[in-house]
């Protein structure tokens, strides 16, 4: 069997067989496969697309390239929550600590930025200390101590996923259901969980930019779960426009912990108590959605999410000092306000995610090929977003950027995210639809 053949008959449109697949991926680990035959393969997914039985035997693949944590000793129910990525999407920051504080041990392997998305790993990264790369025993370890941990991918777990994650980035092969599917599926199997939330994005800030792709994409990771004996529940949220105000780094870590003192944005906090009650009520926890959101509610309230937040850092080698003072995170050297036009009164009636990611991008915030540094420091704090009523002079955006030459050459770019109109406009659902 070649590598070559796997390439041309996926060029082709034909159906790979469960050898074949087994063979990829043991050749993407042993070497044997090289990045170009890998990316060439990648293209021709992108194209030809896989069918379920191939996602399904890619992802048991990709989870079985390395350990398979086994966490039934540390609890009945472990849960995992996954986000297809977006814009200002610091969910999981939240999510996590809130869901141990409410008794559900949360087993985490979360990725770096790709694409025009951020990642969790590099958002984490911005706290002084905070480990990342834990190994096996150290990540079982950690969930059984302290309930919770977040860690990126290593040798150990879903190894082979790692190593096409970090192609998909640099080749322009991102936007695939199949590929998506089988990544995001492949981590949840290999980390343990029993309890798996998925939240799937749509909108101009999201891979899927459409509904419906997101619900295609929904549907994909649900059946994947279901043909190899994971129970998967997903949701498809908006992300047309970013997921709370901030954009970048560091400011992202703040937002997250704002919100876990009860001054986040709405927008978050309604997103994090809905997959945290869909979460409650699925492990039996509360009765209902409504029990399960005062309970959540409280404990954002009480500080007791807060605390777990801070424990997680301590955990992982973070400063825990960072939740009261944010200025041990990377500091962008100078702000910017991006003012609206002088003369009269709108409403924001677009918000571009995709302009937004794209801008951070050009700023440095985003990687253009394969092991990029990126600067955690630089980003947007948004002031109007849809439905926000803006007056003449009014500042749409806090910018964040290391010179006003930097500022200066995406201005323009952030303008253009921005659409208005002189009537009253109202905002769009947070949840579009469900998936089981």
């Amino acid at each position: 069997m070649r590598m070559v053949d796997l390439i041309l008959a996926k060029r082709a449109g034909n159906e790979h067989s469960n050898q074949e697949i087994k063979f990829l991926v043991d050749g993407i680990m042993n070497g044997a496969v090289p990045d170009y035959q890998l990316s060439a393969w990648l293209m021709a997914v992108c194209w030809r697309g896989l069918s379920d039985n191939e996602t399904a035997w890619l992802t048991d693949g990709m989870c079985n390239s390395g350990d398979v944590l086994d966490l039934s000793a540390v609890a009945d129910l472990i849960g995992d929550k996954h986000s297809t990525g977006g814009v200002g999407d610091k969910t999981t920051l939240v999510f996590v600590p809130l869901l141990a504080a409410a008794g559900i041990p949360m087993a985490k392997l979360s990725g770096r930025g790709l694409g025009h998305t951020g990642g969790t790993i590099d958002k984490l990264e911005s706290i002084p200390g905070f480990r990342t790369n834990l190994g096996k025993d150290e990540f079982v370890k950690q969930v059984k101590d302290v309930s919770m941990a977040i860690a990126g991918q290593t040798a150990e777990l879903a190894p082979a996923d790692g190593k096409i994650y970090a192609l998909r980035d640099v080749t322009g092969t991102v936007e695939s259901i199949p590929l998506i599917a089988a990544s995001v599926m492949s981590k949840k199997l290999a980390a343990g969980a029993n309890l798996i939330i998925l939240d799937v994005k749509a909108g101009r800030g999201a891979f899927m930019d459409t509904v419906d792709k997101a619900k295609n994409l929904a549907t994909t990771m649900v059946a994947v779960g279901k043909a190899l004996g994971r129970p998967v529940t997903a949701v498809v949220t908006d992300m047309e426009q970013p997921l709370g105000n901030a954009v970048g780094h560091t400011l992202e870590v703040i937002e997250a912990i704002e919100t876990l003192k009860g001054r986040g944005p709405k927008d978050l906090e309604e997103l994090c108590l809905s997959l945290g009650s869909m979460a409650l009520v699925t492990a039996g926890k509360a009765k209902d959605e409504k029990e399960a959101r005062v309970r959540l509610s409280k404990l954002i309230s009480d500080g007791v999410a807060l605390e777990y937040f801070q424990k997680l850092v301590k955990a992982q080698g973070g400063d825990p000092s960072v939740i009261d003072n944010y200025e041990i995170m990377p500091q962008a050297k100078h702000q910017f306000e991006l003012m609206a036009e002088p003369n009269g009164t709108k409403w924001v009636e677009h918000l571009d995610g995709r302009k937004i990611a794209e801008t951070l991008k050009l700023m440095g915030a985003g990687r253009v090929k394969k092991g990029d540094s990126i600067d955690l420091s630089v980003g947007v704090v948004l002031k109007g977003k849809v439905g926000s009523e803006i007056k003449g002079g009014d500042s749409l955006a806090t910018v964040y950027a290391d010179s006003e030459e930097q500022f200066k050459s995406v201005k323009d770019k952030l303008l253009s995210a921005f659409t208005f109109n002189a009537n009253r406009v109202d905002q769009s659902p947070l949840v579009k639809a469900s998936v089981s």
